[in-house]
């Protein structure tokens, strides 16, 4: 999910009991040509993948996710995993998701460091997550049991959501939940007034982040992705994000973030990541949003760590209500 997250080192796998595991957990998937010609329905089914086309089973029953993107999909197709992983900076799924959706799923992890023997020990016939978080350990998780990836996560959320409902046999469902998103979309644009009134509202997106400067966002990510689809304006300076992600600014430069309307959020401590010593500074007074009462505090893992349609629709939610208060 988080870029901050990128850098956490990889599991050193290797171990002898984690071996075992993989042994043990290896992948059984059947010939779809042998069941073919059998006369028997086909097992396995082929979906095009970041590493290739991989053989997943046509009614997967034992999911495991290692992501959040990936755990949003899964609750939102309706499909509960057994196993998936966790944010670094906290123990528990995210909230936003229903608890009993998710009170029964085994922890496996940190993302980009999910325990392998955990995972094996589920014995899964289906593991959903992506090169970015995981592509060193594809070997290692291909012999645990077909493994889905997608290239990355973020802005790609929508394509990714495709290929997760394509891996689990749940592409009529996805179907009404794009209907259902875009239907909310329209009705959150017309609450604003409609697409020009929309498209004139300069919106920003402030995260800080314990161990990082703070990151202003682009336009390519998640959260850019909805407001892109809501309509808003973005202010000049999101043109000058990386990469399209952020443009990271310190505490003396946080003028540079100023727009008709800001959300924040915060990655850890408030203290340390500058939350609470950059808003009560000067330059965070004078922005034109603090003055017009247009400064919106958000849930950092719904808004940037949701990465799914579950988690828009919430968004979308709050956005349409902090807007039009």
């Amino acid at each position: 999910m988080t870029p901050l997250l990128r850098d956490r080192r990889a599991l050193v796998a290797g171990s002898l009991a984690v071996t075992a595991a993989l042994t043990l957990a290896g992948c059984g998937s059947s010939d779809p040509a042998a069941d073919s010609s059998s006369g028997s329905p086909a097992k396995t089914r082929t979906v095009s993948t970041a590493n290739g086309d991989v053989d997943v089973p046509v009614s997967p029953k034992r999911v495991v996710v290692l992501d959040s993107g990936e755990l949003d999909s899964a609750i939102t197709l309706g499909v509960r995993p057994v196993g998936a992983t966790h944010s670094a900076s906290e123990d528990a799924f995210p909230t936003y998701l229903p608890a009993s959706e998710t009170k029964d799923i085994t922890p496996v992890g940190e993302i980009a460091n999910a325990n392998l023997e955990s995972v094996a020990a589920l014995k899964p016939d289906l593991i959903l997550t992506s090169k970015v978080r995981d592509g060193e350990r594809y070997d290692e998780l291909s012999k645990i049991a077909p493994t889905v990836m997608t290239e990355a996560t973020g802005s790609a959320w929508k394509e990714n959501f495709q290929l997760h409902a394509e891996a689990l046999g749940k592409q009529a469902e996805a179907k009404k939940v794009l209907a259902t998103y875009d239907t909310q979309v329209a009705k959150v644009t017309e609450a604003l007034g409609g697409k020009e009134k929309a498209a004139a509202t300069d919106v920003n997106f402030v995260r800080f982040v314990e161990g990082a400067e703070i990151r202003i966002y682009g336009k390519q990510n998640y959260i850019g992705s909805l407001l892109a689809d809501i309509g808003t304006g973005r202010p000049p300076i999101t043109d000058k994000a990386k990469d399209g992600f952020s443009y990271d600014v310190s505490p003396e430069k946080i003028d540079l973030a100023d727009a008709d309307v800001i959300f924040t959020s915060t990655y850890g401590d408030p203290g340390k990541a500058g939350t609470t010593k950059t808003m009560n500074s000067g330059l965070w007074k004078g922005l034109k949003a603090t003055k017009n009462d247009k400064v919106f505090k958000v849930d950092d893992r719904l808004w940037i760590a949701g990465i799914g349609y579950t988690a828009a629709g919430k968004i979308l939610a709050e956005f349409e209500t902090l807007m039009t208060k």
